[in-house]
C-alpha cells in the first residue's frame, strides 16, 4: 500500500490477487467469484489524477454508495458486501481495505456515461449559452447559471479510455452503442434514481445539481454499478447557500477545481501538488457531504 505525506492512500498492491483495471480513483481486483473494488483517496481534476491524495476520500466514497445502494433497494446493484473478513484471500490487507472497499458482483458494464443534469452548470451551461441546447436538446430561454431545469436532461457521453476524454453523444447515440430497449432502461432508471435522490438530499440542505451513473448487464438484468451519487461522480451544493446566477458553493472536488484554476497549469499530466489546506478543506467538504446526507461520524 502507497500513502501520501498526507496519510492519503494513493496506490494498492494486494500480491497474488489479479489487478483488474486501476482507474482514476478505484483499483479492481479479480477475486474469481466476484470483484473488489477499492476506493483509494486518489482524486482526478480535469481528468488528470493529482499526486496528492485526499485523506479518507475513498471511505467517504464507499459509505456513501453503500447509503444510496441500501436507499434503491428496489434497483437492483452490484454490491455484495462491504465486509473484507468475509474472503481470507484478503486478510492479509484487512487493516488498509476496511471501510474504503466492496465486494461486488461481476457485471459487463456499458460502455456510456449515464449523466443527468438536474440544474444548468459546468459544460451545460456553456453549450446552453452558445447554442441554447444541451447535448443536442434544445431548451427555453432565460435559464441563468445554476438555473434549476423544468425537467432533468439524460445527457449521455461515452466512456473514454484512460488519459482521453468522454465525448458527450446523444440518446440516439446511446442506442447505436447498446441497442435502443437497453438504452431506454438505463435513460428511464438514470432519470428516476436521480429524482429520488434529489428530493431526498434536498431535505438533508444539500441540491444535487447533476450526477452520472454506470449500468451493466448480468445474467440478462441491468445492473446499477460503481459509485453511486458521491462527491466524485456529483454536484453537490449546500441548499442554504444556493443562489441562481451564482457559482453556488460545493461540497464536492469543485473547490480543487478552483484552486487549479488559479494556476499555470495546461491540464494535462502531471498535474500539481495540492498545498495542504487545500487537501484538508477538500477532505472536510467530503466528509460533511457524508455526515449530511448518510449521517458519518467521523
Amino acid at each position: 500500500m502507497r500513502y501520501d505525506a498526507h496519510g492519503a492512500l494513493v496506490g494498492t498492491e494486494l500480491p497474488g490477487i489479479p489487478l483488474v483495471n486501476r482507474g482514476k480513483v478505484r483499483d479492481v481486483y479479480d477475486l474469481g467469484d466476484a470483484l473488489l473494488f477499492v476506493a483509494t483517496d486518489r482524486l482526478s481534476a480535469f481528468d488528470v489524477v493529482l499526486p496528492t491524495g485526499i485523506p479518507r476520500k475513498g471511505v467517504v466514497l464507499t459509505r456513501i454508495s453503500r447509503f444510496w445502494f441500501d436507499y434503491f433497494k428496489d434497483v437492483r446493484n452490484h454490491f455484495i458486501t462491504d465486509d473484507v473478513t468475509t474472503r481470507p484471500e484478503l486478510a492479509p490487507y484487512a487493516k488498509d481495505l476496511a471501510g474504503r472497499s466492496m465486494i461486488v458482483r461481476k457485471v459487463r458494464i456499458f460502455p456510456v456515461e449515464c449523466i443527468v443534469r438536474g440544474y444548468l452548470v459546468g459544460s451545460g451551461w456553456k453549450d446552453y449559452q452558445k447554442t441554447g441546447r444541451v447535448s443536442g436538446i434544445t431548451l427555453r430561454a432565460g435559464y441563468k447559471q445554476a438555473s434549476k431545469l423544468d425537467e432533468p436532461l439524460f445527457t449521455p457521453s461515452t466512456k473514454a479510455a484512460a488519459g482521453e476524454h468522454d465525448e458527450a453523444i446523444d440518446f440516439d447515440g446511446v442506442c447505436g452503442l447498446i441497442g435502443k430497449d437497453k438504452a431506454s432502461k438505463i435513460r428511464d432508471l438514470a432519470l428516476d434514481i436521480y429524482t429520488r435522490a434529489r428530493d431526498y438530499a434536498r431535505t438533508k440542505g444539500i441540491i444535487i445539481a447533476d450526477t452520472k451513473f454506470e449500468f451493466g448487464e448480468a445474467d440478462g438484468e441491468i445492473i446499477l454499478a460503481d459509485e453511486v451519487l458521491t462527491p466524485d461522480s456529483s454536484r453537490f451544493w449546500l441548499a442554504d447557500l444556493y443562489r441562481e446566477g451564482t457559482s453556488p458553493a460545493s461540497l464536492d472536488k469543485q473547490f480543487v477545481r478552483d484552486y487549479l484554476e488559479t494556476l499555470d497549469w495546461d491540464k494535462t499530466a502531471p498535474g500539481p501538488e495540492l498545498p495542504a489546506d487545500v487537501a484538508e478543506k477538500t477532505a472536510q467538504k467530503y466528509f460533511d457531504a457524508c455526515r449530511m446526507l448518510a449521517g458519518c461520524e467521523p
